[in-house]
């Protein structure tokens, strides 16, 4: 992969070391988009990217973790149904160390009412959507849960479907 002349890839463990920190703010968000279905979470990245949203990846749940700790994420958005780690999981783990973190999940399958019981015991509320789902949709409801002004939100309006204990956005 060949990469422009001013950026620089390094490993993860040294990003510290070189000092490199992340500046928040309601112009450069960041969300850590988290999918094992790495076309997924590579265009997931690109379309925020585009929509002036800083986005690291994570191709497993553990990866995820392992950013978060060193660049904490404004929003969380993960597949709910992922192998070793499901996304409910990163979502509790996230949601404990950074209690302010939005957090917006998304699964193909219908079954996850099971996985999402297992948030309600860690007294964690989390919505779902569902996939497919439109990008301009996508960005619409990140910049709600982010709180950005109306001037950078995309036009369109989610729906809301309700299921007990599930929350459904398709």
């Amino acid at each position: 992969m060949s990469y422009p002349a001013n950026f620089e890839a390094i490993p993860l463990s040294d990003v510290w070391a070189k000092g490199i920190t992340v500046h928040n703010g309601p112009r450069n968000p960041v969300v850590l988009v988290v999918d094992d279905e790495v076309v997924i979470a590579d265009t997931l990245t690109t379309i925020l990217a585009q929509h002036g949203i800083a986005a690291m990846t994570a191709y497993d749940g553990f990866g995820a973790l392992e950013i978060a700790r060193v660049i904490p994420p404004e929003l969380l958005l993960a597949d709910v149904v992922m192998p070793g780690m499901s996304g409910i999981d990163v979502a509790i783990a996230i949601k404990k160390d950074i209690p302010d973190c939005a957090i917006l999940l998304f699964s193909g399958q219908a079954a996850t009412t099971g996985l999402l019981a297992k948030a309600g015991k860690a007294w964690c509320d989390f919505e779902v959507l569902l996939k497919p789902i439109h990008p301009q949709k996508l960005i619409q409801l990140i910049f709600e849960r982010l709180h950005l002004g109306e001037t950078k939100q995309p036009s369109g309006r989610a729906e809301q479907a309700d299921k007990p204990g599930v929350k459904a956005i398709s």
